[in-house]
């Protein structure tokens, strides 16, 4: 009786944890398995992560003050001659396409150019692309260990004067409160694709 009982109690525990596991997966990476075209290496839960930043209004934040919507995330900077305009008009329009079919998304502007990037000319470049808009910069380690944590790159390049470029990776992450980096768009995405994808991400994570 004794043997009866202990094995109904263990295959009762190896439920109870495969019912957990099952769970588990099912409300994290499985979840989104619908939504998702891209992966990373080391899955997309390696990308992303804690930062300090400077908001637009010269206030010190980091990532939980600002993602507490779901997030287009762009790393990029004001004096990008064609690249940066292109892509976070591009994720402005996602996110009013969005916000007519209901989905309220922020769009997000991390600079890389903190040289040149003050609150205050964040503060303007915001402003002009989109009223949602959090434009972030910070000193330059502040935004060197945040496009660490998102694996993005960008490199100043060689100048005589304040007119230098800076070579930058242009992806953009959708960022869901909680959840953190759950996808990655290219460039060729266009604006209706990406809110095709976002409503599908924030309805699974819903």
């Amino acid at each position: 009786m004794v043997r009866t009982y202990a094995i109904v109690a263990g295959a009762a525990i190896v439920a109870l944890i495969a019912g957990v596991y099952v769970a588990t997966t099912r409300g994290g990476e499985e979840a989104f398995a619908q939504c998702r075209s891209g992966q990373v290496a080391g899955g997309m839960g390696s990308v992303g992560g804690p930062f300090t930043l400077v908001d637009q209004t010269g206030q010190t934040v980091t990532d939980e003050d600002v993602f507490t919507k779901p997030s287009i995330v762009y790393f990029g900077y004001t004096f990008c001659p064609d690249v940066c305009p292109a892509d976070t008009a591009r994720n402005a329009i996602a996110v009013d396409i969005l916000e007519e079919n209901g989905t309220d998304v922020t769009p997000v502007m991390i600079s890389i150019d903190p040289e040149r990037d003050t609150p205050e000319v964040m503060a303007d470049y915001a402003f002009n692309l989109h009223d949602k808009m959090i434009g972030l910069t910070g000193s330059l380690e502040q935004v060197r260990a945040a496009s660490q944590a998102y694996k993005t790159y960008f490199n100043k390049q060689d100048a005589e004067d304040e007119f230098y470029l800076v070579d930058h990776s242009t992806f953009s992450y959708l960022v869901l409160p909680e959840k953190g980096v759950v996808e990655f768009y290219r460039r060729e995405t266009t604006p209706e694709e990406m809110a095709e994808s976002v409503a599908c991400f924030v309805d699974a994570a819903s």
